[in-house]
């Protein structure tokens, strides 16, 4: 497994993909959190709300965009096969993949700790933040990251085509994020909260909120195990 994570990771260090991705993300970030209308200076008092309700959807975009060729690369070149003839288990190949992917989002992220540095700074007493929503907000963005990472690898190995892998990709981090938390939005009572505890927003506005519940924990954990799990079956049933 730490040889796939190597060699995907150095893979993305020595392309321009993974440049690209973080510079996008931080310059979309930066802008709306500190220049657009609605920025963190328009609100008067020191919070993050404003970043930490955009970077979902800039993930949504940003990280099929990493994973699109992790798979669909193999399928096409017919590296793939090669990658069969080691002794790898399908699970060491999954796996290896995602947290390379995993561990540019997390590069990608850290740089914003500057955000939090920066409003501690101008609050009025400084550090007058909310640290703990902070915090959990950070967390959100880790597990709401390895989500869609993992939706993305599986994306990725339907197709051997990255731009389809993408399309897929990105399309169905929508719908899990904002989707199902719309549909939610037509029913009312128990099933409304059914339907909304089923989507990746419902918990990523919890866990927002400083709360970081062991069951917010396991759904997201749970989440990311069956998307990885699917992509499995996609991975050995190129085997046959």
């Amino acid at each position: 497994m730490l040889t796939i994570f190597r060699k995907e990771l150095n893979s993305f260090l020595n392309s321009l993909v993974a440049y690209i991705v973080i510079g996008v993300f931080l310059v979309l970030a930066g802008l709306f959190t500190w220049v657009f209308e609605g920025n963190v200076l328009d609100y008067g008092y020191a919070d993050l709300t404003s970043f930490f309700q955009l970077a979902p959807y800039i993930f949504i975009f940003l990280i099929p965009a990493i994973t699109m060729r992790l798979f669909s690369e193999e399928f096409k070149s017919g590296t793939i096969e090669l990658l069969f003839t080691k002794p790898l288990t399908d699970w060491q190949i999954i796996m290896g993949k995602f947290l390379a992917s995993f561990i540019l989002i997390v590069i990608a992220l850290l740089p914003t700790l500057l955000y939090y540095y920066s409003v501690s700074e101008l609050g009025n007493p400084k550090s007058n933040i909310d640290t703990s929503a902070v915090i959990g907000s950070y967390i959100g963005l880790f597990f709401l990251g390895g989500v869609f990472a993992s939706i993305g690898l599986w994306a990725s190995s339907l197709t051997d085509n990255q731009v389809v892998a993408f399309i897929i990709g990105a399309v169905c981090c929508f719908l899990f994020y904002d989707g199902i938390h719309q549909l939610a939005q037509l029913f009312s009572g128990s099933t409304q909260y059914m339907i909304d505890y089923v989507g990746l927003s419902f918990h990523y506005d919890s866990i927002s909120r400083g709360l970081v519940d062991s069951r917010t924990l396991i759904y997201f954990v749970g989440v990311i195990f069956l998307m990885l799990y699917l992509t499995k079956i996609q991975v050995s049933g190129k085997k046959s």
